[in-house]
């Protein structure tokens, strides 16, 4: 003990300046070190550039995507000061790349409200960059400065003259710090810059990707795409004229709609409040909430101020023309809400941020003031269109009747749960381990595959659940119909788990205290079917577990789809790439006496090839379901599952390489 005490001394204290505590403990500041961190980094600069336009000073932002994935922003922006800083004695765009909280945001007389991470965004890019060029164009003059791990290579120079203004930040990230990947993802990109653009009305967002080509369309006089036979770099522009409009019909894009438009409410009376709401004919509730473009996956005050004024102006109109007489039981809050897809966003001056994950407003404030409008705004439209809140009072009606028979049905799952004692589903073949870490449960399609994952399983480990035939769309039913599923039932029983319920901020919550599995693997035929039924299947988590997804319990198998053989040599194959040059290395540039099996099902192989190539987790090969964007997410579940054809038409053509589509 006592030399653990003198070991323990005032030099033990260690002081890390400048930059250097965010190359110490990086997930500090942008989260994790993995793919998320690594396209943060983008973010964060653009946040700037964004802050910018919120101003009113920047019109245009292009992201350049360069071959060796660094990252250049560039923005018509005021463009970072320069010259002495009177405190520090170096220039201020030094100081506003290398030192921690600094910048203009804290001064309300350059920026009434700001996102990003006030004045460590681009510090920290800049700490974690193995190269970084900040290039500003202001009052006539270009200047320049280089960094290395955030610290300065060059001083601050003049490069040349302009006549616009702006700021071009050009960084690489540093493989010391992201050690799983430095390679960028385009859509991962395009999916946040597309988000921007829809926030900030009238603002124009470039992305452009300098690692691939692709043909260049052009849209002919009558409205066709046509190839010039040219090709260009990878591009997008993203821009919104009408905001949170757009963003509603983007995300309803494969849904039908109840009412033609969606509803909008605005006001700056207190705080700017930008809300945009659509109902459609759908089941799910899809409401999202942004302060200073943040997007609060935690909810906060401002959400329950929506969710308040839209219960109190419909509520109150419903019972004003007496539009509630044929309902039958009680009314609760989420019936208002089935079939709602609406996106809340609001400016907040001084946000104050709570939760987990720092992404839930607590300004107290903000409630009361979001309510207001949301009831007012709400208000003049029921008023103003008739037979539009006809029939969203009776879309209510039928979600209270709906919600009632589905208690009914969910109690039904509650009492069959582990947690009551009651027996597992009889087709579930459990493993011995208890330690739900430990534990994994396959779905697999049908009888006769799931008796061949029985025969080759881990039974230590490994739990098995054959699903018979394809389970209900839950995209197109509603809840009493899902709680009905004997399928669905089975899931929730085998899991040992309970229907999420909504917390004190709205948020739909499971508790997985009782998980019994930590990892839940799809498996499913590697065919159109098969493809098919796993896509059910994800739905249904999407949409009724959703927080197995976001906790990361959620896989899909990757069965092989060939065998190539010659002789006693076998190669498993997942692409045709693979078959194609096992194929020649096999045959030694020939296919004489090389062997193809096609595997169109899992109940093709012997239990053996099965556990060799999908379950033995020392060889398998498993994708974790992660959900990046949550739009983008419920945009793509309700067009490829809801009833709106045109919309999964176009995306099929678009993304798939092999389809044949009917006429």
């Amino acid at each position: 003990m006592k030399a653990a005490e003198e070991q323990y001394s005032a030099s033990s204290i260690q002081v890390l300046e400048g930059l250097e505590a965010v190359r110490k403990r990086p997930s500090m500041y942008i989260g994790d070190i993995g793919e998320r961190g690594l396209h943060h980094l983008v973010y964060e600069v653009v946040d700037n550039s964004i802050d910018e336009a919120m101003a009113g000073f920047c019109d245009r932002i292009d992201v350049t995507i360069l071959h060796d994935n660094s990252i250049e922003v560039r923005d018509n922006g005021r463009g970072i000061p320069v010259g002495m800083h009177p405190k520090e004695h170096r220039d201020a765009l030094e100081v506003v790349m290398t030192v921690l909280h600094a910048g203009g945001k804290f001064s309300k007389k350059n920026y009434q409200v700001s996102g990003g991470l006030h004045g460590v965004g681009v510090s920290c890019v800049n700490a974690l960059s193995d190269s970084l060029t900040a290039e500003v164009h202001r009052e006539g003059k270009v200047f320049s400065q280089q960094y290395s791990k955030g610290k300065p290579v060059t001083p601050v120079v003049q490069t040349g003259t302009c006549d616009d203004t702006g700021t071009v930040i050009t960084f690489h990230p540093d493989p010391e710090v992201f050690t799983v990947t430095t390679v960028y993802k385009y859509d991962t990109l395009a999916n946040r810059l597309r988000e921007l653009a829809f926030l900030n009305k009238g603002v124009t967002i470039h992305l452009e990707d300098h690692r691939q080509l692709v043909d260049e369309f052009i849209t002919t006089p009558d409205g066709e795409s046509k190839a010039t036979g040219k090709q260009v770099w990878r591009h997008d522009d993203f821009y919104s004229s009408e905001g949170l409009k757009e963003f509603i019909n983007y995300i309803d894009a494969g849904i039908q709609k109840l009412i033609p438009d969606p509803i909008c409410v605005n006001s700056d009376k207190i705080i700017p409040i930008d809300i945009a709401l659509q109902y459609n004919t759908g089941y799910s509730e899809k409401v999202y909430s942004y302060v200073n473009n943040i997007n609060t996956i935690e909810g906060g005050t401002h959400l329950q101020g929506f969710k308040m004024g839209l219960v109190r102006a419909l509520k109150n109109y419903a019972e004003k023309n007496n539009l509630f007489s044929k309902l039958k039981g009680d009314l609760a809050q989420e019936d208002y809400r089935e079939g709602l897809t609406a996106i809340v966003s609001v400016k907040v001056l001084e946000p104050q941020f709570e939760g987990q994950t720092k992404t839930k407003l607590g300004n107290s404030e903000v409630t009361s003031a979001v309510s207001q409008a949301t009831a007012a705004a709400i208000d003049q439209y029921l008023e103003e269109h008739p037979k539009e809140a006809k029939l969203i009072i009776e879309k209510i009606v039928l979600a209270a009747t709906a919600r009632n028979a589905a208690r009914k049905a969910r109690e039904m799952v509650q009492r069959k749960t582990v947690m009551s004692g009651a027996g597992m589903p009889g087709k579930l073949a459990d493993c011995s381990e208890n330690n739900p870490e430990k534990c994994e449960l396959f779905l697999v399609e049908g009888d006769s595959a799931g008796g061949t994952a029985k025969q080759g399983r881990d039974r230590r480990i490994q739990a098995i659940l054959p699903l018979r035939g394809k389970i209900l769309n839950v995209e197109k039913a509603a809840g009493d119909r899902a709680f009905e599923s004997q399928e669905i039932r089975n899931i929730y029983t085998a899991l040992g788990v309970t229907v999420a319920q909504e917390d004190e901020n709205g948020v739909k919550r499971m508790d997985l205290s009782r998980l019994r599995y930590h990892k839940v693997i799809i498996m499913t035929d590697a065919d159109v079917d098969g493809s098919h039924i796993a896509c059910l299947i994800l739905t249904f988590f999407f949409r009724y577990m959703n927080d197995l997804i976001s906790n990361g319990y959620v896989y899909l198998a990757t069965p092989p789809l060939y065998l190539v053989k010659k002789g006693k040599e076998e190669v498993y194959c997942w692409t045709d790439q693979q078959r194609a040059e096992a194929t020649a290395r096999l045959g030694h540039g020939s296919d004489k006496g090389v062997t193809v099996q096609r595997y169109k099902g899992l109940g093709e192989m012997s239990d053996q090839q099965l556990w060799d190539t999908t379950m033995d987790p020392s060889r398998r090969r498993l994708r974790k379901i992660t959900i990046e964007n949550a739009q983008e997410a419920d945009r793509t579940f309700s067009m490829l599952m809801g009833d709106d054809v045109p919309p999964r038409r176009q995306f099929i053509e678009e993304n798939a390489h092999y389809a044949n589509i009917d006429a």
